[in-house]
Protein backbone atom coordinates (compact mmCIF):
# COMPACT_ATOMS: atom_id res chain seq x y z
CA UNK A 1 0.00 0.00 0.00
CA UNK A 2 1.48 3.51 -0.73
CA UNK A 3 1.25 6.24 1.74
CA UNK A 4 0.91 9.58 1.04
CA UNK A 5 4.02 11.84 2.23
CA UNK A 6 4.20 15.44 3.20
CA UNK A 7 7.01 17.04 1.36
CA UNK A 8 8.61 19.31 3.64
CA UNK A 9 10.13 23.05 2.91
CA UNK A 10 12.84 25.19 4.38
CA UNK A 11 12.42 28.72 5.45
CA UNK A 12 14.74 30.60 3.97
CA UNK A 13 15.74 32.64 6.96
CA UNK A 14 15.35 30.58 9.98
CA UNK A 15 16.67 27.27 7.83
CA UNK A 16 13.11 25.18 9.63
CA UNK A 17 11.34 22.30 7.56
CA UNK A 18 7.73 23.32 7.51
CA UNK A 19 4.92 22.17 5.69
CA UNK A 20 3.85 24.19 2.40
CA UNK A 21 0.76 25.18 4.35
CA UNK A 22 2.71 26.63 6.69
CA UNK A 23 5.51 28.92 3.90
CA UNK A 24 5.07 31.24 1.83
CA UNK A 25 6.31 30.63 -1.84
CA UNK A 26 7.84 33.62 -3.97
CA UNK A 27 8.42 32.33 -6.96
CA UNK A 28 10.97 34.22 -9.82
CA UNK A 29 9.49 32.91 -13.26
CA UNK A 30 12.01 32.21 -16.15
CA UNK A 31 10.67 35.81 -17.56
CA UNK A 32 12.25 37.48 -14.87
CA UNK A 33 9.17 38.00 -12.86
CA UNK A 34 8.92 37.89 -9.26
CA UNK A 35 5.68 36.49 -7.84
CA UNK A 36 3.85 35.60 -4.21
CA UNK A 37 2.38 31.91 -5.42
CA UNK A 38 1.13 29.68 -2.40
CA UNK A 39 -0.64 27.78 -5.11
CA UNK A 40 2.52 26.43 -6.98
CA UNK A 41 1.55 26.39 -10.46
CA UNK A 42 3.92 28.60 -11.37
CA UNK A 43 7.20 27.34 -12.28
CA UNK A 44 10.95 28.94 -11.78
CA UNK A 45 13.19 29.51 -8.79
CA UNK A 46 11.43 29.64 -5.59
CA UNK A 47 12.13 30.63 -1.78
CA UNK A 48 9.61 29.41 0.58
CA UNK A 49 9.58 32.05 4.15
CA UNK A 50 7.25 31.29 7.52
CA UNK A 51 4.30 33.17 8.09
CA UNK A 52 5.57 34.34 10.76
CA UNK A 53 6.10 37.82 11.10
CA UNK A 54 9.99 38.02 12.65
CA UNK A 55 11.33 36.06 9.81
CA UNK A 56 9.42 38.03 7.20
CA UNK A 57 11.07 41.09 8.69
CA UNK A 58 14.38 39.62 8.94
CA UNK A 59 14.45 38.30 5.87
CA UNK A 60 13.65 41.55 4.23
CA UNK A 61 16.27 43.33 6.11
CA UNK A 62 18.84 41.69 5.33
CA UNK A 63 18.20 40.72 1.55
CA UNK A 64 17.95 37.15 2.08
CA UNK A 65 14.56 36.71 -0.56
CA UNK A 66 16.86 38.55 -3.05
CA UNK A 67 20.05 36.72 -2.01
CA UNK A 68 18.44 33.39 -2.99
CA UNK A 69 16.43 34.18 -6.10
CA UNK A 70 19.04 36.36 -7.71
CA UNK A 71 17.07 38.90 -8.46
CA UNK A 72 16.26 42.09 -6.98
CA UNK A 73 12.51 41.92 -4.61
CA UNK A 74 9.88 44.39 -6.83
CA UNK A 75 8.69 47.20 -3.91
CA UNK A 76 4.75 45.31 -4.71
CA UNK A 77 6.40 42.28 -3.22
CA UNK A 78 7.79 43.82 -0.13
CA UNK A 79 4.14 45.31 0.37
CA UNK A 80 2.37 42.21 0.34
CA UNK A 81 4.88 40.41 2.79
CA UNK A 82 4.55 43.68 5.02
CA UNK A 83 1.07 43.34 4.68
CA UNK A 84 1.41 39.85 6.59
CA UNK A 85 3.48 41.24 9.15
CA UNK A 86 0.75 43.85 10.39
CA UNK A 87 -1.95 40.62 10.54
Amino acid sequence: MKQNRKFLRQCVFCREYKSKEDLIRITKTKEGFVEINNAGDVQGRSVYICKNAECIKNALKKKKIEGSLKSNLPESIKEELSTVLKN
